[in-house]
């Protein structure tokens, strides 16, 4: 763990090319990869409390990379950023959350999704409803907490 919760270069770089990776741009559906400057600058503002692991799973992939991410050819990054996620962890999760997070905050992606870009409140949003049903088994089960 570290007390400096900046990146480093590297890190920064790794990081870039994983969230490319992990969420690549697509003309087909209008939107940006993650890397994409606006997104990529959100996700290092983001980091906040998960910083130790996330850059634990960058260690961990420059290790599965055999040194800089960013240094290998695009089909060789999705082999080694598909042996991390084979890996799993909490590492990983921090860093998979941190990213799609960021990514779904964009305007221009959930514009793609035809969702409005707004924040959800104070106007909210139009929830359907389901199959309340579906909560039967979880009313008749006996408390299992102290009161």
């Amino acid at each position: 763990m570290t007390n400096d919760k900046s990146l480093t270069a590297t890190e920064t770089r790794d990081l870039r090319a994983f969230a490319g990776t992990m969420i690549p741009a697509s003309e087909r559906h209008g939107v940006p990869g993650a890397d994409n400057e606006k997104i990529f600058a959100d996700i290092v503002k983001s980091l906040g409390r998960d910083r130790d692991d996330i850059g634990l799973a960058l260690r961990r992939l420059a290790v599965l990379a055999g040194g800089a991410f960013a240094d290998l050819p695009a089909d060789r990054r999705l082999l080694v950023a598909n042996e991390l996620r084979a890996e799993g962890g909490l590492p990983l999760a921090a860093l998979t959350r941190v990213i799609l997070l960021c990514y779904y905050r964009d305007d221009r992606v959930m514009r793609s999704l035809g969702q409005e870009p707004r924040p959800p409140f104070p106007i909210g949003h139009v929830v359907e409803q389901g199959d309340w049903s579906l909560l039967d088994p979880v009313r008749k089960r006996a408390p299992f907490y102290r009161r």
